[in-house]
């Protein structure tokens, strides 16, 4: 792994910090990345499906999941873990992405995490061959390419910084507010950095200096590096031993903070859990000296730094390593951003032509594309292109479940509110209002209650049983007119098609077995077109990839229903077009078809 990142790296990111995914956000808009650089955030007590954010003066939408699994199941290609997490659960939510597997690089902000956890963490994730950054950190940035939430602070920061374009310095430190001062430092004395990291302030970090100024050795965009040590631990010594025995072998700059610490008659600890000499060779001043002595550039005290800086940068330039860079165009971020209203993911009037689902309407609309009404509701309802033989089934439910005739309640009311002289759109509202459990709802509850059945492995006896104790008659199962000796066309055709095109009909072969137990108790108790409908519907659906809870989601949210509503709105229109072509007067319903039981009304004194 010789850049850490690059411009198609994604992550994803644990806990809906909306500041710092906006700042990733803005930056992959000023530097013009093709793709988001935050593929998905996870927040497991949130009950969004996604949040908007800025993208330059427009917005997107990032999908939110409760939790890691889903995420990297949804976000294959997102191989980095930003680890936001509180330092009470940083170690559980690092644990188990390593175990779900596919991550590149995690980083940790988290300090304070107990150091026993840390010490096993990181000790898991070098056995995974995974990167962590952290704990305890701002993170880590491939300028002009990926940027890690806050790092490098402001946009505007990040410009004056040359953050914003590969520059040739690798820069590694613990401190992440010394980072950004170093980022500044090296853009105003040298070309800039084409890498950086903080490691973190805990004693036990998942990856250490010597981790990576490894992988920039082997970087071709680093030409030399920035190492910014402090007192306490060893880990500068692992550098000098690198340069000693030639693993690396580009020019490394560094310095130690810290050295103050000698004026101090006792010792002393200073930001950082690791920083604190507790030998003569831990301290500051001792790593300095040894560094020095190896050939590493370092300066005399930290403000002489920048000046050695420059030499080394103006020393490689001068013998080529280093060349001019051309710096690249940039978009710049709107001062005035306001936020949509609104949310449209299936169709889209911008262009030319409106498209369905990405698809411009003339491309399945003529008749000459052979796309149906089938293929429309595909593409608007599921954002999906279905198979000939769904969008096929599609139309039929729409077909069948058209018209049932002038009496049925929705008819009836569409029928009396256009003989009162209103407009077919009032009629038919009239109409559509009468939908719901009682009228139509048997697809929907068809579909809930044979899956669940079906899902919990119940036996048609135990099914029924369930039914009983719920107190509900089973939807979808009995007709006031046909029984098995006289079948329900719509039934045998539904069925028919299902056998000779669905490629299984589990479902539907579990509700055979219950009608099989309901008619014989009596003969009228048959699976009918609505309950064939809803459970044709899941086999579909199952058919087509989805996943169990994507098919609960759909029968929870009336998509079910929908189907109904819309074949019989043309059954409706129907009736009321009929209404007004015979020029039929205001109905009054007749009086000998109502009881009447009045009584006269109690005085109350």
């Amino acid at each position: 792994m010789e850049r850490l990142f690059d411009k198609n790296t994604q992550a994803i990111f644990w806990n809906n910090n909306k500041t710092a995914i906006q700042r990733m956000l803005d930056y992959d808009y000023v530097i013009k990345r093709e793709t988001p650089s935050v593929a998905a955030i996870v927040a497991p007590t949130s009950s969004n499906k996604f949040e908007k954010f800025f993208w330059g003066g427009d917005e997107i939408m990032v999908p939110v999941f409760r939790n890691t699994a889903d995420a990297k199941a949804a976000c294959p290609n997102a191989d980095v873990l930003l680890n936001f997490a509180s330092f009470r659960t940083a170690y559980d939510v690092t644990m188990e992405a390593l175990e779900i597997g596919g991550f590149r690089v995690m980083m940790i902000t988290a300090e304070g995490i107990p150091e026993r956890l840390a010490r096993k963490m990181n000790n898991a994730a070098r056995k995974a061959g995974v990167t962590v950054i952290g704990p305890a950190t701002v993170g880590a940035i491939a300028p002009g390419a990926f940027k890690i939430a806050n790092i490098g602070g402001t946009i505007e920061n990040i410009i004056n910084s040359k953050l914003h374009r590969t520059g040739s310095c690798g820069l590694v430190t613990r401190s992440g507010g010394l980072f950004n001062e170093l980022s500044n430092i090296i853009s105003i004395n040298a070309d800039g950095i084409a890498e950086g990291v903080a490691i973190g302030g805990d004693r036990f970090v998942g990856s250490t200096f010597i981790d990576n100024m490894l992988r920039m050795e082997k970087n071709p965009d680093v030409k030399y590096m920035v190492l910014l040590g402090e007192v306490g631990g060893r880990e500068e010594y692992k550098i000098i031993e690198a340069v000693k025995d030639g693993r690396i072998t580009k020019p490394i700059v560094a310095w130690c903070i810290g050295t103050i610490a000698k004026h101090f008659s006792s010792g002393v600890q200073f930001g950082h859990a690791g920083a604190s000499a507790n030998a003569d060779e831990e301290t500051a001043v001792a790593k300095n000296q040894a560094m020095k002595e190896a050939g590493i550039y370092v300066p005399d005290s930290f403000n002489d730094l920048p000046a050695k800086i420059n030499e080394v940068y103006t020393k490689l330039k001068n013998e080529g390593i280093i060349t001019e860079i051309e710096e690249p165009e940039i978009n710049t971020i709107p001062k005035v951003r306001r936020p949509k209203q609104f949310v449209c993911t299936i169709s889209d009037d911008r262009g030319e032509e409106a498209t369905y689902a990405g698809f411009p309407i003339s491309s399945v609309a003529t008749p000459d594309t052979g796309k149906s009404i089938g293929d429309v509701i595909s593409l608007l309802w599921f954002k999906k292109v279905y198979p000939k033989w769904a969008t096929d089934f599609i139309e039929t439910v729409i077909k069948t479940v058209a018209d049932h005739g002038p009496a049925v309640s929705g008819a009836h009311n569409a029928k009396v509110t256009a003989r009162a002289g209103k407009s077919v759109v009032e009629a038919l509202v009239t109409g559509l209002l009468t939908i719901g459990p009682r009228f139509g709802g048997a697809i929907d509850g068809a579909a809930q209650y044979f899956k669940y059945a079906h899902d919990n492995d119940m036996t048609p006896a135990e099914f029924l049983n369930y039914m009983k104790k719920q107190g509900i008659p089973i939807p979808g199962i009995g007709h006031r007119i046909k029984s098995l000796k006289n079948p329900d066309k719509r039934v045998e055709g539904l069925k028919k098609y299902a056998k000779e095109f669905f490629p299984s009909t589990t479902l539907l072969d579990y509700a055979l077995t219950v009608e099989q137990l309901t008619t014989s108790k009596k003969e009228n108790l048959i699976l009918n077109v609505d309950g064939t409908i809803g459970i044709l519907m899941v086999d579909m659906w199952r058919a087509l990839g989805y996943t169990e809870e994507e098919i609960d989601e759909f029968i929870a949210s009336g998509t079910l229903n929908s189907f109904f509503i819309v074949g019989r709105s043309i059954g409706f229109i129907g009736h009321i077009l009929d209404e007004k072509r015979l020029a039929m007067p205001m109905y009054r319903h007749p009086m000998d078809d109502i009881l009447y039981n009045v009584e006269k009304a109690e005085e109350i004194k």
